[in-house]
């Protein structure tokens, strides 16, 4: 589904540059659940940015089933997001003039979609995510942790191809947090989601099916869960992470 090709990412003038991802290449398969971690300034949030195209790459290419997203014309880049990908972040980017319901909604409402589908389609994901009694709630009336499965209903109730999850768990309590990650799990599992998650939280990342560690902008190294228990992928995560040096204390 998702293919980076060799992408390098450059910031700064002529004289001053950093170069923020060095050659990237991975493929993501159609109903995966990916993690990216490492420490600050590693890049993940980079690379995020290039494949969500709200950054673009240097060098490289960017494929989702076959279409190039880095050489997309800016006037299709809204709709491409749009109708393409589905964005959980960290700080919830919910309207709060508008109701859970119609924050759920917005972008099947900005593609013309009939407005009796719209609501049919929003009810049916947010009785999936047990939030059916709030749509008719403001943001700033709900929890965060019901703010976060709005977002994740939001996501997936336009059919996209990719969701892209940027810290979801970093503005939530231990609680929510772990609701949040069963919620993405099960959308994985049950609803064949392709999950891209960026995550610095190795309870976070356990939850993927695979994990790619970037550092100095490279892929560092990269853990398949396959048949072992989340406990156990968990702890050689924190190994891995162990092994990127630096302090420790920046990702996890």
């Amino acid at each position: 589904m998702l293919q980076v090709k060799n992408i390098e990412k450059y910031y700064g003038s002529k004289n001053n540059v950093t170069k923020a991802l060095d050659r990237v290449s991975f493929d993501v398969a159609k109903g995966e659940f990916i993690a990216i971690m490492g420490a600050s300034g590693s890049g993940k949030t980079t690379l995020l940015n290039c494949i969500s195209t709200i950054d673009t790459v240097s060098a490289g290419d960017i494929l989702l089933d076959g279409e190039s997203i880095a050489k997309l014309p800016a006037g299709e880049l809204a709709r491409f997001r749009r109708e393409r990908l589905g964005f959980v972040f960290q700080d919830f980017n919910l309207l709060d003039t508008l109701t859970i319901e119609e924050n759920i909604g917005l972008a099947l409402s900005l593609n013309h979609v009939d407005p009796r589908d719209v609501r049919r389609r929003v009810k049916a994901a947010a009785q999936k995510l047990g939030i059916e009694d709030i749509l008719e709630k403001f943001p700033y009336q709900v929890s965060g942790g019901q703010k976060q499965r709005a977002a994740c209903a939001r996501a997936m109730v336009a059919g996209q191809s990719l969701l892209l999850a940027d810290e979801p768990t970093g503005a939530l309590d231990s609680k929510s947090s772990k609701n949040l990650l069963e919620i993405l799990s099960r959308m994985n599992e049950d609803m064949s989601a392709t999950i891209l998650m960026v995550t610095h939280d190795a309870y976070s990342a356990s939850y993927a099916g695979r994990i790619l560690f970037l550092k100095d902008g490279r892929i560092f190294n990269e853990l398949l869960r396959g048949e072992r228990s989340r406990s156990d992928f968990y702890h050689e995560i924190l190994d891995v992470l162990a092994l990127l040096g630096g302090d420790i204390s920046d990702v996890i």
